[in-house]
């Protein structure tokens, strides 16, 4: 009993660790690094930007789910040796209305109003958070959140510049998801209109941010799309088997949360989409399983595979207010990375799992998007036990099946790690991966750059001045952007 007691134990300080990395930064920075172990690679030249919710409150009223906090940028800026960090949060309509208010005005994926079902009753008007993801491209840096269009920032000060509807692309209620794939120099996005029925949107831009392709397709049920893949000749979605039950949602008694129905009974569909001619839609059906977070995707031998994190079930929050330091990882599904594989004649699809311990966040040298592959890096509990917050940086061979693991265990936290491609590398691995950590034993953050040919070679660690909340995702470009007053970096 004794043993018992001491490992509930330290699980309950392990969450409270976790959770005080959800703590919100009102405050924006920005400064050269001065604190660095190690060495900063001289050719890693550029900015990583990075995006999540810096405050899960308004006016000490709490937002019910990360999903809803207002979007947060950091840019880590490397030139020359050297690193200056800056965080700003992106000023949208409904962050600066809640300034102004000092309250919540928007309900959101798992948030109410103050007030009861009489405040909310009939509200449909989400906040575009802009806080999943950030990325540079066509000269334009986004801010993105999947049910609204992007808002475009300023690179180099990370002032807002407002809602982007891409030179009139994006009509005024046409999502543009925050989970874009990047595959030969086209940057490939989707959006997902109206709750049931539903309509697919697929763009496809070039370079310079114009447009290749643009297409739709309407959706039967609903389809809690997130992310998305694609290979040279296919773009696929995962549909899981969800019910909403849009009732007590529209008389204000429940969040949007609250009213999904995850049905283990019903096949969960793999749709595909031809990227080519008349862009032909099948869909192929399997077991049921929740897939949030895809890996990469590609084509062989006449059939399809890919990656994803998986689990058996939908993980909703238990408790009816936003207690982070109160969840119990025990009572989540295990999202595992999974393999599968599809073939087209007959439609069959048959997956595996690839590593059998919680992880998230996976990605893949992005020269090699939409391609076969031999490493992916992920973001990946410290036990392969049990369940648990994200400890450590994990990197798979799938040649060989060897995992290596860095971890930050027992007080750290791993973000996701981004792969930075070194300057003229000709290996898959030949570059670095980047990712932010919370420490909760000293309440900052520091940036990591591990070698990805070798995780045990930490390159070095950026602490900063103090922490960073927990986020989703970011992006990395060559780009160098700094202010004028800003370029004198620090003797």
């Amino acid at each position: 009993m004794a043993t018992s007691t001491a490992a509930l134990n330290e699980k309950s300080s392990l969450v409270k660790d976790w959770a005080k990395g959800y703590e919100s930064q009102l405050t924006e920075y920005n400064y050269w690094i001065d604190e660095i172990e190690g060495t900063i690679p001289p050719e890693l030249q550029g900015t990583l930007f990075r995006n999540g919710p810096g405050s899960l409150e308004v006016n000490s009223q709490k937002i019910g789910h990360p999903f809803d906090g207002d979007g947060m940028i950091c840019a880590i800026t490397f030139q020359e040796g050297q690193a200056h960090f800056q965080n700003r949060y992106v000023r949208t309509e409904g962050y600066l209305k809640e300034q102004a208010a000092g309250k919540i005005l928007y309900r959101g994926f798992g948030t109410q109003k103050a007030g009861g079902w009489l405040a909310n009753i009939f509200d449909t008007n989400f906040k575009n958070a802009a806080n999943t993801s950030v990325i540079y491209w066509g000269d334009k840096l986004w801010a993105m959140w999947e049910g609204g269009q992007p808002h475009q920032l300023n690179p180099e000060t990370l002032e807002t510049i407002g809602t982007d509807n891409l030179n009139g692309l994006l009509e005024t209620k046409q999502p543009f998801s925050a989970h874009p794939r990047i595959i030969d120099n086209r940057f490939i996005n989707f959006g997902v209109k109206g709750i049931t029925p539903q309509s697919l949107t697929i763009f496809e831009l070039d370079e310079f941010g114009n447009k290749l392709e643009q297409h739709s397709h309407p959706l039967s049920g609903f389809a809690f799309l997130h992310d998305m893949l694609v290979t040279e000749n296919y773009y696929i979605f995962v549909q899981h088997p969800f019910q909403v039950k849009g009732l007590p949602f529209l008389l204000g008694f429940k969040t949007i949360e609250q009213c999904f129905d995850f049905n283990p009974e019903q096949p969960t569909k793999i749709i595909l989409i031809s990227r080519h001619g008349n862009h032909d839609l099948e869909i192929l059906e399997t077991d049921s399983f929740f897939g949030f977070h895809h890996g990469n995707a590609w084509e062989k031998d006449g059939k399809i595979y890919f990656e994803s994190i998986c689990s058996d079930s939908f993980p909703q929050k238990q408790q009816e207010e936003l207690d982070l330091a109160a969840i119990s990882f025990d009572d989540f599904p295990n999202g595992e990375l999974w393999e599968f594989e599809l073939n087209l004649s007959p439609k069959t699809v048959v997956h595996r799992k690839v590593i059998e311990r919680g992880c998230e966040f996976p990605s893949v040298n992005p020269a090699w998007v939409g391609k076969e592959h031999r490493y992916v890096y992920m973001s990946a509990c410290n036990s392969s036990a049990e369940n648990g917050p994200l400890q450590a940086i994990l990197k798979l061979d799938k040649e060989t099946g060897n995992q290596q693991i860095w971890s930050v265990a027992p007080k750290g936290f791993a973000g996701e790690p981004i792969f930075v491609p070194r300057p003229h590398g000709t290996q898959e691995d030949d570059g670095w991966l980047i990712s932010l950590v919370y420490d909760a034993a000293t309440h900052h953050s520091y940036v990591t750059i591990l070698d990805a040919q070798d995780l045990n070679q930490v390159t070095a660690k950026l602490h900063l001045k103090h922490h960073v909340p927990h986020g989703f995702h970011g992006n990395w470009t060559s780009k160098i952007f700094l202010k004028s007053s800003e370029n004198a970096q620090p003797s």
